[in-house]
């Protein structure tokens, strides 16, 4: 059986997923339990409800993916506020703070996090991270009941990608087509 647990924090509407063998088994949005709407705080009480639903440890679950890739995203960051210079320099200086601080390190950072859920969770490797867009066309796939479809993803902007062409056949998903936020 293969257990994977999704993430979803640090932005907005924290949550977590947990899926056996394909199948949901559960999901909570973390504002669930801690009643702060739209709680953009790590889900640690949402991870702990769909842990507990699977029956399982945290250390037997065979994959946690994060919903985003945050070198990408800061990639773009920079890049942006590069390309308006000088005019930017406010936004920059209030931002690189925390990214230099957390979220640069975020993969330890959510790895010391899980670590509180199960004290015998010790491989970092389970960890992986989705680019932002493909997270968005997974949860619209996976879940369906169509065999076979076409996903359009629409969004401010994740990574790069604001908006994405994917198509779904069965239990694979990949993305056709992407349109990337421009630096005028």
């Amino acid at each position: 059986m293969t257990s994977i647990l999704g993430i979803s924090a640090f932005y907005h509407d924290s949550a977590a997923a947990l899926l056996q063998d394909g199948k949901i088994i559960a999901a909570a949005q973390e504002e669930r339990f801690s009643r702060k709407k739209h709680d953009p705080g790590y889900p640690f009480h949402a991870v702990e409800y769909v842990i507990k639903e699977s029956n399982l440890k945290l250390n037997q679950i065979d994959h946690i993916v994060f919903f985003e890739k945050p070198f990408l995203k800061f990639e773009r960051l920079l890049e942006t506020y590069m390309a308006f210079a000088p005019k930017g320099f406010k936004s920059f200086s209030l931002s690189m703070p925390l990214w230099l601080r957390e979220k640069l390190f975020q993969k330890k950072f959510l790895f010391d996090k899980l670590k509180e859920h199960d004290n015998n969770f010790k491989d970092i490797k389970k960890l992986k991270f989705s680019e932002h867009h493909y997270s968005h066309a997974a949860s619209a796939f996976y879940p369906s009941p169509f065999e076979e479809a076409i996903i359009l993803t629409l969004d401010g902007v994740g990574e790069w990608a604001t908006t994405t062409v994917a198509i779904g056949k069965k239990i694979n998903l990949r993305l056709l087509k992407k349109y990337t936020f421009l630096i005028h």
